[in-house]
Order: structure tokens, then C-alpha cells, then sequence
């Protein structure tokens, strides 16, 4: 049997730009812990009760601060923003003036740019084994976005074995904003193998193709008849091999869906994955429009993870729920602009459970 544990708190005790840096525990009562850091505002651990009551550890992560600032793949479990996915050829328009992110993913800019939250020290407020609010103010024009954005993200850990994620930001100018979280899940267990055989279904009728640099094209298509068909419940792996355009540019999944309207209010669950092995149900609610499902096609195996396992492709699956990608630059998507005396809301639950 597997043995999982929370990392050690005094191997985060780091600092990074000058910040310290912590890890943050939340427990609730029925054997569910969440580990967390102020390093990215990033999940670090959730461990869950499989079908014979042992805890597993379902995200991939490390245990130090020091290999989440060398590794691979830099955004494992961490809040992503300002700017979730990509944005095609770092640049959009406000009020008729250009804006530039250097890119960090080919042409694009990806996931906010080069020094996005992800590599950035949060404050943080914590309540004993209950919450824990992380805040940050990116400044006018930090990696090319416009205006001093103020943003929080709450992390609250309920009895019903709910991760509830909430995100709140304001800004004094003009500016575009999409948040996510980008945990990586294995309900298996963190290290053990590709999660080609978790069952997924995902409530999008539509999907959004994207071209050779992964911009969608601005049109959306059903997924009927085709490999992006997840409206019941299928092997995550069943069709990532077959002959399509789409996951070849992809290298495998790593689209956008058009969620159901039905399931944008975070009462019913936009997606669900299910390990066949430990029986761990991870049900995922939003209010946000779009949900990126990622195959963790470019994990290398240059990662070593909490367990000493290297993290292959496949590896892992992400559910990132979010606006679409490209939104800046796309008049027909919902609207990523976040104005002066608005504010922005967003909230992501991730349900655990078993399934006999």
C-alpha cells in the first residue's frame, strides 16, 4: 500500500524576490487535508480517502520550495493569472492602444506571461484548518497588462470534502483578467502512472478548435461524432490516439469546451473524473463559461515528484475553468474586461468522493 503525506511545513519555510514563504494546512473532518502555499497562491497537496479509507495524495507537486522554483513544468497547482491560457502573439486592444506580454509559449503569451502569479509571493490570511485568503496587487503595467489590479483568492475547505476556490479583483484602469487554477490531478495517486483509463465526462455540447499555435480559431463545434465527445462518462485515453487534426495540434487534449448554461452557476457539476483503481470521484462546479481539459501531454518526465516518481506524459489531467482563451482578441467571446468600479467574481469548487 501506498503511504501518503503532506509535505514538511519547514521545507517551505524559503524565500523568493525577497518574500517568505510558507506552507499552509487545511483539514476538516472526515480525513480530507489540502495543502497549500503562498508561493503562486498554489494547491500543493489534496489528500482524499480511496475506497478502502486510505488518504492519497491526488495532485502532482513538490516537497520544497526550491523544486517548484527549478522545475519543468512551473505551474503545478498555482493560481494562474493575470491572463489564463493564451493570448495569440503576446498583444490585444483597449480603447484603441496596443498592449504587449512578452510570449512565453511560441508566439503566444501563456498563463500571463514570463512573471505571471504563478512566480509570485502572496500575502495571506489563514483560519486554523478552515481557509485560507491569499492577496496580491499587480502593479500598472507589471508583464504588459494595463492597471493596478487588486486580487484576492479564498481557499475554504468544507465537511462535505469541498475545495471551494473563490476569486475577487479590482482594478483602477481598463484591463483584461481570466483566473484559474491549474492543479494537476492523478486519482490514482500523485506518481502513480498516466491517467488515461479515469473515466471523464464534461457537460460542453461545443468545443473550440484552434490552429497550428493552439489559438482558437474564433468558431465553436460540436463535439458529436468526434474525440471531444465527453457529454457520458469515457475512458479519459479512449480516443487521444486516433487520427484527428485537433489533438494532433494539441499533442493530445488541450482545448477549451463551451460549457452547458445549466452548469455555469456552480450548482451542478460542469465535469467529472473518476479513477477506476481508488475508486476517487473528483466532481468539478463553476461559474465560469469555458473548461480547458489538459492531458498533461508535455510532461517530460523531468519532474521528480513528492514520492520520488518522475512525472511521465499523461501523467496528470487539469480542469481549468476559465474564460476562453484568446478572449482580448476575439469580439465574439464573453468579455474578459474587467472596468474601474466593477468587480470580477469567480468561484471553482473541486468535490471529492467515492464511487464503490
Amino acid at each position: 500500500m501506498t503511504h501518503y503525506r503532506l509535505p514538511k511545513a519547514h521545507d517551505f519555510e524559503h524565500h523568493v524576490a525577497g518574500k517568505p514563504t510558507h506552507l499552509i494546512t487545511l483539514e476538516n473532518n472526515r480525513g480530507m487535508v489540502v495543502g497549500l502555499t503562498d508561493f503562486g497562491a498554489r494547491i500543493v497537496s489534496i489528500l482524499v480517502p480511496d475506497k478502502s479509507g486510505n488518504p492519497t495524495d491526488v495532485v502532482l507537486g513538490f516537497n520544497t520550495i526550491q523544486e517548484y522554483l527549478a522545475a519543468d513544468e512551473p505551474y503545478h497547482g498555482v493560481t494562474v493569472g493575470r491572463f489564463a491560457n493564451r493570448i495569440a502573439n503576446g498583444r490585444f486592444t483597449l480603447d484603441g492602444e496596443t498592449f504587449y506580454i512578452k510570449p512565453n509559449n511560441g508566439p503566444n503569451a501563456l498563463h500571463g506571461g514570463v512573471g505571471g502569479f504563478n512566480t509570485r509571493v502572496w500575502d495571506r490570511r489563514v483560519v486554523y484548518k478552515e481557509k485560507a485568503d491569499f492577496y496580491y496587487i499587480s502593479a500598472d503595467g507589471e508583464e504588459g497588462f494595463p492597471g493596478k489590479l487588486s486580487v484576492m483568492v479564498k481557499y475554504r475547505l468544507t465537511d462535505d470534502n469541498e475545495l471551494v476556490i473563490s476569486y475577487r479583483a479590482e482594478t483602477d484602469k481598463p484591463t483584461v483578467i481570466n483566473l484559474t487554477n491549474h492543479a494537476f490531478f492523478n486519482l490514482n495517486g500523485e506518481g502513480e502512472g498516466n491517467v488515461l483509463d479515469h473515466q471523464l465526462q464534461i457537460h460542453g455540447d461545443a468545443y473550440l478548435p484552434v490552429d497550428i499555435h493552439q489559438i482558437p480559431t474564433g468558431t465553436s463545434e460540436s463535439v458529436a461524432n468526434t474525440p471531444f465527445d465527453f457529454r457520458k462518462l469515457k475512458p479519459m485515453g479512449q480516443h487521444i490516439t486516433d487520427p484527428n487534426d485537433q489533438l494532433a495540434k494539441g499533442n493530445g487534449y488541450d482545448h477549451n469546451y463551451v460549457l452547458n448554461a445549466d452548469v455555469t452557476t456552480a450548482q451542478l457539476p460542469a465535469a467529472t473524473a473518476i479513477s477506476p483503481n481508488t475508486g476517487i470521484r473528483l466532481d468539478v462546479l463553476t461559474t465560469e463559461p469555458g473548461l480547458q481539459l489538459y492531458t498533461g501531454n508535455f510532461l517530460r518526465g523531468n519532474d521528480r515528484g513528492k514520492r520520488g516518481t518522475y512525472y511521465e506524459k499523461h501523467g496528470a489531467f487539469c480542469l481549468e475553468t476559465q474564460h476562453f482563451p484568446d478572449s482580448p482578441n476575439q469580439p465574439d467571446f464573453p468579455s474578459t474586461l474587467l472596468l474601474p468600479g466593477q468587480v470580477f467574481h469567480s468561484e471553482t469548487i473541486y468535490r471529492f468522493s467515492i464511487v464503490k
